[in-house]
């Protein structure tokens, strides 16, 4: 048995993984509620007192979240944590970028996706919306944009009379009032500047990619790019599942 872990900016995920590199367990966490009892109950759930666990690596961009887990994994159950980066992933994977400025969980997915004959667009809708280019066994960089969800938010923050909205596909463009003319600029907005970015990718480096989307709203956005996508939500932890046979 495993265990692999993705901490990200809005939620957390442990997974305990099986010989056959399936997930057999899984929890989630929001991690700005984990504290140290949250941590102790969760694990609790996975059962592994009584597991062999050979090796526990977690992708983090919140030490804070990591630190905690790691204390409390090596605390109760005697599992020392490892996180993404400290591996010698280059052994893996050829990485053009400032490695320090990097999120772990970025290299995760192309991780996971990453094939040796391939191109790669990897586009996560997480707290962030990013874009992560793959050629063949080489991470070249990317993009950030703002995440569609905080972006939402803080318009509904900011404008007094926007209120709080669940971003849906609207058919028409034009709203005929307030909510449907927000969902309106952020969902075609949003698909625009997706359709962007790719062409400009492609441009840059005039090369072909494929394109992968994952993340927490891929589903709304993938018959709605001009752009032909394959979704895959499991990439992180797939790509966690690679890099744990690094571990000595």
């Amino acid at each position: 048995m495993i265990i692999v872990g993705d901490i990200g900016n809005t939620e957390t995920k442990i997974c305990l993984i099986d010989s056959n590199k399936n997930v057999i367990k899984k929890i989630n966490l929001d991690t700005k509620k984990i504290t140290n009892l949250l941590i102790k109950k969760s694990l609790s759930n996975l059962r592994l007192k009584n597991m062999k666990i050979k090796k526990c690596l977690f992708c983090s961009v919140v030490p804070k979240s990591f630190n905690m887990i790691k204390r409390s994994l090596i605390k109760d159950y005697k599992i020392k944590s490892y996180e993404l980066k400290s591996l010698n992933l280059h052994k893996l994977i050829n990485i053009k970028v400032n490695y320090k400025q990097i999120g772990s969980d970025r290299l995760a997915n192309a991780l996971g996706i990453m094939n040796n004959k391939d191109n790669f667009i990897i586009l996560d809708f997480g707290t962030a919306t990013t874009f992560d280019v793959l050629i063949k066994n080489t991470y070249r960089g990317g993009v950030i944009a703002p995440g569609v969800k905080i972006s939402l938010s803080t318009l509904s923050d900011k404008a007094t009379l926007i209120p709080n909205i669940n971003l849906k596909k609207t058919k028409k463009i034009i709203g005929l009032n307030t909510i449907n003319a927000v969902r309106s600029g952020f969902f075609w907005g949003y698909a625009g500047l997706i359709d962007n970015i790719i062409n400009l990718i492609k441009k840059e480096t005039k090369k072909s990619f494929k394109i992968i989307l994952t993340g927490g709203l891929s589903d709304l956005f993938k018959n709605s790019i001009k752009t032909k996508v394959v979704l895959n939500k499991d990439i992180t932890i797939k790509g966690l599942i690679k890099a744990i046979n690094l571990i000595k």
